[in-house]
């Protein structure tokens, strides 16, 4: 387990603090924002996710001893940068949209005031969290619309890392998943696991019914019972035979999952078990969930889909200087102009517009100086570092709770197109103002 996060970044970071150094111009006062240009694979609305990760690696970003013989001896910077470092603690202040909250389009989801060497170190951690966590939510967040109530698990823990496995359990729990099969993501964030067998078990036993018999004698009938692994109709009566009516569900991991399910249904009903509950897995994703709205599913579980961000493996976020203070002690915005990389300068104030119903109509970015707010909006931006100090409602389990909770809520305010699968423009437009 590292106990520094300070490696976890690129080269050219501490090469520009160097250089930076160098020039005199490593303290000025600079703003940086992280946002995306536009929302990734043609999705209507993103979730920000890994705010309280990414304080946890914000605490720990100190070189220790080990981290500077690492850079000596392989000459990444000089010595007078390298002493600088030993003292590196970041002093600054952030903001950010709150973890569980929906962003759009230039939504300056972290807004990071420091010194340009304090702020510009920070760059890759920040990114490399912010980017996985966000894919994952949102992701998730749609498989949770397409699943209509019904229970989500997460399971995609061998599709990935292991860091990253945990990582994206806490992602999917926060945008609306109830479980994962990752046992560290309970410890780690206080999420409920879950998990009873997988075909291996089956095909131990010699037969498939004492397979059966030793897992309901191991944990009762109310557990769930792996019925395709030979022949799924013939299994699901020797379920019902072994553990009576009262089996708690069966898992279907093949096949044609709708075809399957509702005569899986029709064939528990005619055994009397008719408060058996059916699983599916299977590579399941936002559209095959859809697809079954209408099959008799009561739990999905859902691994490589969610765990890759449904084919979406970053948000797209990047961290940009927007804003430095010169000798003068005036405040100058600045922007890159590269052909579709562009973006506005200056530190923005960001809104969400409702209309009276209290559905969301406009991402109100306002660049400069503060807006005016009425009623109907809502501020975004919520301090998460005050000169240093880490505001602890964000991390922990409990952060987990109240950013699960919050993401519940927001999306509520989302008008019904922003809930479309299809790709579409954003469910609400950025308006800068």
């Amino acid at each position: 387990m590292l106990t520094s996060s300070a490696l976890l970044t690129d080269r050219y970071e501490l090469t520009m603090l160097q250089a930076a150094r160098h020039s005199g111009k490593a303290d000025r006062p600079s703003v940086f924002e992280v946002f995306c240009r536009s929302l990734p694979g043609g999705r209507r609305y993103g979730v920000v996710a890994g705010t309280g990760r990414l304080l946890e690696r914000i605490r720990d970003f100190r070189f220790e001893e080990a981290e500077l013989e690492y850079l000596r001896a392989n000459k990444v910077v000089d010595a007078a940068t390298i002493d600088w470092l030993a003292n590196y603690k970041f002093e600054g202040n952030i903001w950010g949209y709150r973890e569980g909250e929906l962003y759009f389009a230039y939504s300056p989801v972290l807004t990071v005031e420091a010194t340009f060497e304090q702020a510009v170190v920070l760059e890759t951690i920040i990114l490399s969290v912010l980017n996985f966590d966000s894919a994952v939510a949102a992701a998730a967040s749609r498989m949770v619309s397409s699943a209509g109530g019904r229970f989500l698990a997460e399971m995609g823990g061998r599709r990935t890392n292991e860091i990253s496995a945990v990582a994206a359990a806490r992602a999917a729990y926060i945008a609306g998943f109830e479980a994962t099969s990752n046992l560290e993501a309970g410890r780690s964030w206080g999420i409920p696991t879950m998990g009873t067998a997988a075909h291996a078990f089956t095909l131990l036993h010699d037969t498939e019914e004492q397979a059966f018999r030793a897992q309901v004698e191991t944990f009762g009938p109310g557990t769930t019972l792996l019925v395709d692994t030979y022949d799924t109709d013939r299994a699901v009566r020797l379920a019902v035979d072994v553990a009576g009516p009262e089996l708690g569900a069966v898992r279907i991991d093949s096949g044609d999952l709708g075809v399957e399910v509702s005569r899986v249904r029709a064939l528990l009903d005619s055994l009397g078990a008719t408060k058996t509950k059916i699983t599916v897995t299977n590579d399941l994703n936002e559209y095959s969930i859809a697809a079954l709205a209408a099959a008799p599913v009561d739990n999905y579980g859902v691994g490589t889909s969610v765990v890759t961000g449904s084919g979406v493996p970053t948000a797209s976020f990047v961290y940009k200087l927007v804003a430095f203070e010169d000798e003068g002690g005036d405040w100058v915005s600045v922007a890159k102009r590269s052909v579709q990389k562009a973006n506005v300068g200056g530190r923005k104030f960001a809104m969400r517009r409702h209309n009276e119903a209290g559905i969301a109509t406009a991402e109100l970015l306002a660049p400069g100086a503060h807006p005016d707010v009425t009623a109907l909006d809502r501020e975004l931006l919520v301090p998460l570092v005050v000169e240093g100090e880490l505001q602890s409602e964000h991390m922990g389990i409990a952060g987990v709770a109240s950013a699960r909770a919050h993401h519940a809520e927001v999306k509520k305010a989302l008008p019904l197109q922003a809930l479309r699968l299809m790709r579409g423009e954003p469910g609400i437009p950025t308006q800068f103002i």
